[in-house]
């Protein structure tokens, strides 16, 4: 059974992470401009995101929030492959679906122009609008629907499943390409979840 390391310091870091941890700036480090970096690529590390945002490396989970806060700060996507990216190296790791969680969601306003205020389990916090828009993709397992939002660099936050009600809470029908859909507003963009005929087999 996989166990968890707490990292409650340095010392109890997996002596291989501790070097990628100094070289991505330490804990408590400001997000360093990863997209500026080309370091050579020096393979892949056994550490995954699971589709549930939570951290693992080696099968152990990444307890300790600063320490995930940090990995996070330091990812990047490069074509279809995420990176973790330092001055001089970058690692292949495994992300099961989203690299992030949307676990908040604040509704600032009414109608077409309310904001949609977003917070993820690694600290950031959006905004939904054109520089951090929103989708929805066919869950086939469920035949529902998976909201994304665009955090940063292409890299986006899954939203909780109660987030998904919340938006359909305040959604309201549009047309779009002259087919009603029924969507959210948020900073004055529309973003279409289903077509509305096709509401009562998606949210009900």
């Amino acid at each position: 059974m996989a166990g968890e390391f707490e990292t409650h310091g340095l010392g109890q870091v997996p002596g291989e992470l501790e070097a990628l941890i100094a070289r991505a700036g330490g804990l408590g480090a400001l997000k360093p401009p990863v997209h500026k970096w080309n370091p050579p690529h020096s393979g892949a590390i056994d550490m995954r995101i699971a589709a549930d945002g939570l951290w693992y490396y080696r099968g152990s989970s990444i307890g300790r929030e600063a320490l995930v806060r940090l990995f996070a700060s330091v990812l990047r996507k490069d074509g279809d492959d995420y990176v973790l990216v330092t001055p001089v190296e970058k690692v292949g790791i495994t992300v099961e679906d989203a690299p992030f969680v949307a676990v908040e969601l604040q509704v600032v306003g009414t109608g077409k122009t309310q904001q949609l205020v977003l917070r993820t389990n690694v600290g950031d916090v959006v905004s939904v609008g054109k520089q951090h828009p929103l989708r929805f993709e066919e869950e086939k397992a469920t035949e529902g629907q998976k909201p994304y939002v665009l955090v940063r660099d292409r890299l986006e936050a899954r939203l909780a499943r109660p987030l998904l009600y919340e938006l359909a809470e305040i959604g309201v029908i549009e047309k779009v390409s002259d087919t009603p859909y029924f969507g959210v507003w948020s900073t004055g963009e529309f973003y279409p979840m289903v077509p509305e005929s096709e509401i009562s087999e998606y949210l009900e």
